[in-house]
């Protein structure tokens, strides 16, 4: 939810030409973490420490 309106303000933001004149390619590049920060590409691991592992040895 809170990422939808950050992307909305941006896209809003940057529909008005006279702010993206402004933007340099550094300014567009620090945008990028504000709309793909809630992704995670390697997935979720839950931890539980009370829990060992199945490995044998031997």
């Amino acid at each position: 939810m809170f990422t939808a309106r950050i992307s909305t303000m941006i896209q809003q933001v940057l529909s008005q030409s006279q702010w993206m004149k402004l933007m340099k390619l550094e300014d567009l590049r620090a945008l990028s973490p504000l709309i793909w920060g809630h992704v995670n590409p390697y997935g979720t691991f839950h931890l539980d420490l009370n829990v060992r592992l199945p490995i044998e040895t031997g």
